[in-house]
């Protein structure tokens, strides 16, 4: 079994030696090192090879989501937190997983499981493993004509009787088509977009906050229903041990 090289990064003593406690229950996962800040973390990172990065974010001098934009090449890296006003922004920087302190074991491990599955996606061959390329665009008829949609441009989506509103970033109009939501929710879907509302789709990186089962993009106000609600906080690594 390959094993993933990993360091943990939390400022308090406690956290790290759950962490590195929680590391060596795993037999996937090799502690490389244990930071207590991020320039720790830093110094590691360039002398060392790590594939995983298991990182606080409230830390003295810079928060763990700062130190993960300042890296040029980034590892896999699984947030743990006490916070959760930082899920949104974890999911926008492609974290693998956002687990809350105090983090069980068995959580911790399905976050690792989850680490370890992407991990062993990267190191294999692409000969081996024929991929699809998606097609980032779609045509839409607007107005008799054919118009272009460039998927991750779309902001959200509101289903109307028999049209749908594409909101466009940038564009001060949503474009207006006649499509049904579950044909547009089949093209956006694998492209990160999420149906939160029986009339809403929207794109995970777009979002802005959450607050009360309501979406922030921008000016828009946009509902998540009782029954997407849980849906998505799982999609954006916000699932509580």
């Amino acid at each position: 079994m390959e094993k993933m090289k990993c360091i943990v990064v939390d400022d308090e003593n406690m956290g790290r030696k759950l962490l590195e406690e929680n590391v060596r229950q795993i037999p996937f996962l090799e502690l490389v090192a244990s930071c207590k800040n991020a320039f720790d973390a830093m110094e590691v990172l360039q002398t060392h090879e790590v594939d995983l990065i298991f990182l606080d974010i409230q830390m003295p001098g810079m928060l763990g989501t700062q130190f993960l934009q300042a890296l040029n090449k980034r590892p896999l890296v699984i947030f743990v937190t006490a916070y959760d006003n930082y899920a949104v922004e974890s999911y926008q920087l492609d974290a693998v997983d956002y687990l809350m302190k105090p983090t069980s074991l068995e959580r911790f491990s399905l976050a690792a499981n989850k680490a370890y599955h992407l991990f062993q996606q990267s190191h294999t061959s692409p000969a081996t493993i024929p991929v699809e390329p998606l097609e980032d665009f779609f045509f839409a008829n607007v107005e008799y004509s054919l118009v272009r949609i460039t998927i991750p441009q779309i902001t959200h989506i509101e289903g109307l009787k028999d049209y749908v509103k594409i909101f466009i970033e940038g564009e001060k109009r949503p474009i207006l088509t006649k499509m049904t939501m579950k044909g547009l929710e089949a093209k956006v879907g694998p492209h990160g977009f999420m149906r939160v509302h029986k009339s809403f789709i929207v794109n995970l990186r777009k979002i802005e906050s959450i607050k009360q089962l309501r979406i922030k993009i921008g000016t828009y106000d946009i509902p998540v229903s009782d029954a997407h609600g849980a849906e998505l906080m799982e999609k954006l690594n916000h699932t509580r041990p």
